[in-house]
């Protein structure tokens, strides 16, 4: 399993934005729901209402995720009185995009959207040789507060629609088609915690799942979550071979605690129980995601604990060194630290990888790109 967005749920702020009081958000009743809110069979069933027949609905949906149409005024084999009704009724996208940025040679293109209600959310692409992988986040900010993550910061204003973060796909899958590529894999990794925003979030992949849509491939599909226990375990019952990734960073409940405060809920054991029980029931291997901080949790001492921690365990390890920030006490280990927990890891035969972050230059890391818009709207 391959697990990418390490540039989203990983780094640090260049600058903490100060922390505050999430903006009120709108109800979910009031907030319009769009075309990808809907699944194909829920906008077959939408036809007859709006005076069409139902097989206008692949017509449509085809249009918006094969040929991924930015409105219904190029989607030219529908009537034109047809195309003003689902213009009136049902918005294509609820996302307005505010900015765009690129790094790496083009290789890593971050995406800040505003919602209808002036919500303010942030999506990453991210362009290798063999794939091209979108990170969406799930939530408009986060109530989980990891304490290395920018997003966590702001406080949680509210859960994203299937559609939100449907549309975040086909504007990146938009992206890399201009770039000559195909979007091949998805990671729920941006701003939010996923098993907060469960049915929402398995709506959402199984509207990009559809054959008939993106087909992105379940597989290619990765959840990530801090350990959310009783939706780890509802995760295992669902029928699509997703990935899980679970963001651990530190092996005993003591340091884990102080970097990941919903381990006071649901402690190392408990959250390794619900792995286990994840890998008996799917089969799939499980990652994890270990931020590397200089004197926080990257002693030999810990590599060793970690090591014994994941032993026997259908796992593999996702190793990212923190990149430093003047203004938060984490830094990252120096060159030969990181190989001394690397190889301590691999001589307990827990398969290991280092991941480094991306698009540094772009504040890529989850919510930094927000943070400076929040700023920005403070100071105006």
């Amino acid at each position: 399993m391959s697990h990418e967005c390490y540039s989203c749920v990983m780094t640090i702020p260049l600058a903490a934005p100060a922390a505050r009081p999430a903006r009120l958000a709108s109800s979910r009743a009031s907030r319009p729901r769009g075309l990808y809110d809907l699944s194909l069979a829920e906008l077959e069933t939408r036809m007859p209402e709006l005076g069409a027949p139902t097989y206008r609905a692949r017509q449509i949906w085809g249009w918006a995720y094969r040929q991924l149409v930015p409105d219904y005024a190029a989607m030219a084999n529908l009537p034109a009185a047809l195309r003003d009704t689902l213009a009136a009724d049902l918005p294509i996208s609820v996302l307005e995009p505010v900015r765009t940025l690129t790094a790496d040679d083009g290789e890593t293109i971050k995406a800040l959207y505003r919602t209808r209600d002036g919500q303010l959310l942030e999506t990453v692409l991210m362009l290798y040789p063999d794939r091209a992988t979108v990170c969406v986040s799930c939530q408009v900010g986060c109530a989980v507060g990891c304490a290395f993550c920018a997003t966590g910061l702001m406080g949680l204003a509210r859960n994203l629609s299937a559609g939100e973060m449907a549309a975040q796909v086909v504007d990146a899958a938009r992206h890399a088609r201009a770039r000559g590529r195909q979007l091949t894999n998805v990671v729920i990794m941006g701003m939010g915690e996923p098993l907060q925003n469960f049915a929402e979030t398995m709506r959402f992949i199984g509207i990009i799942h559809d054959p008939a849509g993106l087909d992105i491939g379940a597989r290619r599909i990765t959840v990530s979550t801090s350990g959310i226990v009783p939706k780890i375990d509802a995760l295992a019952e669902e029928p699509l071979q997703l990935n899980l990734a679970v963001s651990l960073h530190a092996p005993n409940d003591d340091l884990r605690s102080s970097l990941v405060p919903i381990n006071r809920r649901y402690p190392i054991a408990v959250l390794m129980d619900a792995v286990d029980r994840y890998t008996a029931k799917t089969g799939r291997r499980v990652s994890f995601e270990y931020a590397l901080m200089r004197g926080i949790n990257d002693s030999d001492a810990i590599a060793r604990e970690l090591g014994a921690l994941l032993q026997g365990r259908l796992c593999h390890v996702n190793l990212i060194p923190l990149n430093p920030v003047e203004v938060l006490p984490y830094e990252r280990p120096d060159a030969a630290g990181i190989a001394r927990f690397v190889a301590t890891l691999r001589e307990a035969g827990i398969p290991t990888t280092v991941r480094y972050s991306r698009g540094l230059d772009i504040d890529a890391a989850c919510g930094q790109l927000r943070a400076k818009e929040e700023a920005v709207r403070a100071a105006s």
